[in-house]
């Protein structure tokens, strides 16, 4: 069976971080091993509490699974400091991960900061240079590029400067802007929309971690970098169309409707 790692945040609450990583890995016929970088006391309404792993046991998680399971792929999440990031990209290049997928969470979906600003530099400089891919939404477009975005040319522009930081493929997320949920992916030389339909829901936490954990799943079967977004946002799509009410805030989306069928609210 192919392997994938994840290196992100609990989410108490399940829709995010390590526990929808997981959940995609499983939906998509991947054995998912998981390091924690941070605790997340949190909810459908907000993030109540973050408690940060010390670097050190991050790094000792990531050993025990390289050492012994070994993985075909690997994603990060959340990494809430520089000293986080720090240990995550030595470990990176020791065991010289090649597929691996940068998911740059800055903020989550309630507005709380999940990345010290501090963090902001040690992720361009020591991370992003190590990515395969990398899938930046617009605020993380905007903080990456130092473009404000307001439509598609910006997006394109934001993906050649952020390409510029190293990666060597880079998704900018459209989801934020008015109209299809159109993504641009940038390849150092051609651009390719990436449009679905925009899905009218509230019930959308989690939807970057399970869109790149799904393509860290498509990366560890061996497909094809361009066809393993492509794939990710057919999965993203379907995920987001089948979440549902949970709590009293952003219910989940659903990684898992693939193969138990949408949830009955």
């Amino acid at each position: 069976m192919r392997r994938a790692l994840t290196i992100a945040g609990s989410d108490s609450g399940g829709g995010a971080g390590i526990q929808a990583d997981l959940k995609t890995f499983a939906a998509l016929g991947v054995f998912g091993t998981s390091a924690i970088t941070s605790v997340t006391a949190q909810n459908t309404v907000g993030v109540q509490g973050i408690h940060d792993l010390p670097p050190e046991f991050v790094g000792r998680q990531i050993d025990s699974v390289l050492e012994d399971i070994a993985i075909d792929a690997a994603k990060t999440g959340m990494l809430s400091s520089a000293a986080i990031i720090e240990v995550v990209a030595e470990k990176v290049r020791t065991y010289r991960i090649e597929r691996l997928v940068v998911d740059p969470v800055m903020v989550a979906k309630s507005g709380a900061p999940l990345l010290r600003p501090d963090a902001v530099k040690a992720l361009i400089e020591r991370l992003l240079p190590l990515a395969l891919v990398v899938t930046p939404n617009i605020p993380e477009a905007e903080a990456l590029s130092g473009l404000a975005i307001s439509g598609v040319d910006r997006m394109r522009q934001a993906a050649r400067q952020i390409f510029g930081l190293g990666p060597r493929y880079v998704v900018v997320k459209g989801g934020h802007l008015p109209g299809h949920a159109l993504d641009l992916l940038f390849d150092g030389s051609a651009l390719t929309e990436l449009d679905a339909e925009r899905i009218d829901t509230p019930h959308t936490h989690g939807t970057g971690c399970v869109f790149s954990a799904a393509i860290a799943a498509g990366l560890a079967k061996g497909r094809p970098v361009p066809d393993a977004i492509a794939d990710a946002k057919i999965f993203i799509t379907a995920a987001i169309r089948h979440g549902f009410r949970l709590g009293k805030g952003h219910g989940p989306t659903d990684p898992m409707a693939a193969v138990h069928g949408p949830v009955q609210a």
